[in-house]
């Protein structure tokens, strides 16, 4: 991590530059991944996001993030949910959101490991393996089904999808949830990438540092956004009656959702790439067809709103109908989000500990000047 020193740092708090939210503050560097919002490109350790979409596998791309190195037959598999963190899953009510379930999970599988410093990529292999075989477990422990245990013949998000549903999912639509995790897997200091680097710049262990992103991927400002597309779709129902839809939530003041990012103004690169999943799954739903026909309209009207503020299409656009073509629940999309997250977690994880510095900002005050207390 490396952090500004120097006459910035030594100056009186009143003539420091106020960031709310950190908001264009430079807070370290990375090789990890650039996100270039201006021009809507992403990429992975120099490469494009839309070539590792085409060619790689999820499995791959997160080696490529732990290691450096493009190996395009590099394996991950899902891993065993020890008998500890059964237990504590079991004991969770059925009405706990999976995002909690996850979150306790990776605390509870942190208290079944020895975690030495510094965090290694062999930790992070295995609590990236771990982690979709915990919430898949979860998921059919809440339906009162058995869970499943691991196919190791299968990749990481087939095995995912076998041990949510029992059954070795088809080609393509494991296929198009690979994709998802491709994309998903990294994007620079976002709010919970940061988090995780803070709890490991205090030399905690790597899956306190992931327990800490997870609650922070919690928030409906970070990942929350695809089950709310899902929303907005079932609102508009056809592509026929989704312009009278559009213009009566922008007379509203409504935000509509997968559109507009902070940080990128132009075509978001991870959308685009799901989109060509999107077109090329054999069986659209409906709602999928509604998706791909209502993008252009959106944009559309959104330019005539807005013609000063470029607001185009974000990766949870076409996310939410990757989601549910591949059979997933509106609930569980936040905790997906969250296993794609893991390999980019782990990895700033990794890098954070390489060259450590405890983060630790100044804080401007605003209160009361020192008084006496009350007589």
């Amino acid at each position: 991590m490396t952090t500004s020193t120097g006459s910035a740092a030594a100056a009186p708090a009143h003539e420091r530059v106020l960031s709310p939210g950190l908001e264009g503050v430079l807070a370290g560097e990375t090789a990890l991944s650039k996100v270039d919002g201006a021009n809507g490109r992403l990429t992975y350790r120099g490469y494009r996001i839309g070539d590792l979409v085409e060619h790689g596998t999820y499995s791959s791309v997160a080696n490529l993030l732990w290691t450096g190195d493009w190996d395009p037959e590099a394996r991950l598999a899902t891993s065993a949910v020890p008998d500890a963190v059964l237990t504590t899953l079991r004991a969770l009510p059925r009405s706990a959101k999976p995002m909690d379930a996850l979150r306790t999970a990776v605390s509870a599988w942190g208290a079944t490991q020895t975690l030495d410093w510094p965090p290694t990529p062999e930790q992070a292999r295995a609590l990236t393996s771990f982690s979709p075989s915990a919430l898949a477990a979860f998921a059919r422990i809440r339906e009162g089904k058995d869970i499943v245990e691991p196919d190791p013949s299968l990749n990481l998000v087939e095995g995912f999808l076998y041990q949510l549903t029992g059954e070795t999912p088809e080609p393509a639509t494991a296929r198009a949830l690979d994709a998802y995790f491709i994309v998903g897997a990294e994007h620079g200091f976002n709010a919970s990438t940061f988090t995780a680097r803070v709890i490991t710049s205090t030399m905690s262990d790597i899956a306190s540092a992931i327990a800490g992103a997870i609650g922070t991927m919690k928030g409906p400002l970070h990942g929350g956004a695809p089950s709310e597309v899902v929303d907005q779709l079932a609102k508009m129902g056809s592509v026929e009656h989704a312009e009278e839809w559009l213009r009566g939530a922008l007379d509203r003041g409504e935000r509509l959702m997968g559109f507009g990012h902070r940080v990128y103004r132009a075509y978001d690169p991870r959308a685009a790439a799901l989109r060509k999943v999107a077109e090329g799954m054999e069986h659209k739903p409906d709602w999928l067809q509604t998706a791909i026909g209502v993008e252009d309209m959106a944009l559309r009207l959104l330019a005539e709103r807005h013609p000063d503020r470029p607001l185009k299409t974000n990766v949870e656009y076409y996310a939410a109908p990757v989601l549910m073509g591949v059979g997933l629940t509106p609930d569980l999309f936040p905790a997906t989000f969250s296993l794609a997250r893991h390999a980019g977690w782990t990895a700033h994880v990794l890098e954070q500990a390489a060259d450590n510095r405890l983060i630790r900002p100044d804080v401007r005050y605003v209160g009361e000047a020192e008084r006496d207390l009350p007589g």
